[in-house]
């Protein structure tokens, strides 16, 4: 099984791509598929992507288009019942990352710390409140 998209709904669409590009420099090619306009049925069908490591892809697509899509109301695809995984190469850069979101209009949900089965992490929110765990594995 492989996973190929994360998809995030987003309450403001530049807003969130200001954030991820911009303000942790991720690269967002920009908003695609802004011709397909939705109305009060149907979903429009602009969107944000990035592929990520693995050619796993981040999308982010408006929440309510996104729950029009799936045929849900919008409150069921708010809040954050997960944590994604952002892991480092270095242990200065989980506190790195984490500043970053932080100026880039993010907070920092949880200072980063060593943990007894050998990471160094810590947490935060984007604008949305999607929660991201930033991961240093320690050596040994």
């Amino acid at each position: 099984m492989t996973f190929s998209a994360i998809t995030l709904g987003v309450r403001d669409l530049e807003r969130s791509l200001r954030f991820y590009r911009d303000g942790l420099g991720l690269e967002f090619p920009g908003i695609i598929g802004t011709e397909y306009e939705g109305d009060a049925e149907r979903p429009g069908g602009a969107t944000a992507m990035l592929t990520l490591g693995n050619g796993l892809i981040l999308s982010l697509y408006g929440r309510d288009d996104l729950a029009k899509d799936a045929g849900l109301t919008p409150e069921r695809v708010t809040g954050s019942g997960v944590s994604l995984g952002w892991f480092v190469d270095r242990r200065d850069a989980v506190d790195d990352l984490l500043e970053r979101a932080a100026a880039a209009g993010g907070s920092v949900v949880r200072a980063p710390l060593e943990r007894p089965w050998g990471i160094y992490a810590g947490y935060f929110g984007d604008p949305d409140g999607h929660l991201w765990e930033v991961v240093y594995f320690l050596p040994g």
